[in-house]
């Protein structure tokens, strides 16, 4: 198992639990609005006048045999709309309860 850390502007709200819908993957905690900035490029999410949009987060616990599909989802996600930041980062999972 894998813990997905999704972050992306909160226009991809609903295309990102599409994505772990058609990957079959269930189980995430989505963290609402968040505030930051890609590390390379992108305009801040800061929810200000001068940077308006603002961010999302969402942490999904992802099998293994499921993970690569749900990622090529979001890539795509990416691809498809570069300005609008999305980024996903994957750790495993040593145990649960």
């Amino acid at each position: 198992m894998q813990a997905v850390f999704i972050a992306y502007d909160q226009a991809h709200h609903e295309n990102i639990i599409d994505a772990l819908d058609r990957s079959s993957c269930r189980g995430f905690t989505s963290f609402g609005e968040v505030q930051g900035r890609g590390s390379k490029t992108g305009v801040p999410h800061y929810g200000t006048h001068a940077w308006p949009s603002m961010a999302q987060a969402m942490l999904a616990m992802v099998e293994d045999d499921r993970l690569q599909a749900l990622l090529d989802r979001l890539k795509a996600l990416d691809e498809a709309k570069p300005k609008l930041g999305l980024r996903a980062f994957v750790w495993p999972v040593t145990r649960t309860i």
